[in-house]
């Protein structure tokens, strides 16, 4: 991992190789976030000038622990961190799509703004996970999730996915061991963690399946 990325889209070759047209459209998914920022707090405060090692690159490790997924279902998705950068990326593959799944009406019509402007493949649902996962019906190649819940809840939440075939992939931070070491107390998981190439003290955790104890 290099010791000092660009605060710029080139950050992204650290993680995962995109066209400058990604790149582009990244940048106005950027600029969104810091208009719509003073009005509803779509990130910390502090991470905004760092946003695009942060929240970009750092997002677009999901997608490159599993690069042949092409659906996907992005729980919590707040200002779309992973879920919009795996579906900018995705844009021009054939078959690719995200469901973001936010509840907060504001963030909500955020997300909806940057499709809109940057014509990622992607689709908003506006409701809480628990219904999400309880009755979508559609397949999913994979489910993704950032800064959302410990490991044992996200289990939880994303089973109704997993058990109909989908595989896991969550950002962690360095409590990830004991998180793991609670989740395995309620779910037997066939999990793989890769250490990430943007925080070094972060985990980008793939499971391929999991299922009650």
């Amino acid at each position: 991992m290099p010791s000092r990325l660009p605060e710029t889209p080139d950050s992204l070759d650290a993680v995962l190789t995109v066209s400058r047209e990604t790149k582009e459209r990244l940048s106005v998914y950027v600029e969104l976030v810091r208009k719509w920022q003073r009005s509803q707090n779509l990130i910390a405060p502090g991470t905004v000038e760092r946003i695009w090692t942060r929240h970009v690159a750092d997002s677009a490790q999901a997608l490159a622990a599993l690069p042949e997924a092409r659906r996907w279902a992005d729980l919590g998705s707040g200002a779309g961190f992973p879920g919009l950068v795996t579906a900018i990326c995705l844009a021009g593959a054939p078959g690719a799509h995200v469901h973001l799944v936010e509840s907060n009406r504001g963030k909500a019509s955020f997300l909806r703004t940057v499709i809109r402007e940057t014509g990622a493949p992607a689709s908003v649902h506006a409701e809480r996970i628990e219904g999400f996962t309880a009755t979508f019906a559609e397949p999913v190649d994979a489910v993704s999730a950032r800064a959302l819940a410990p490991l044992a809840d996200l289990c939880r939440l994303a089973e109704p996915l997993s058990r109909r075939g989908a595989a896991l992939v969550f950002h962690k931070g360095q409590d990830f061991a004991s998180e793991l070491a609670e989740a395995t107390q309620s779910w037997v998981l066939d999990l793989v963690e890769h250490p990430s190439r943007i925080d070094p003290g972060g985990r980008i955790v793939v499971i391929r399946s999991l299922r009650p104890r």
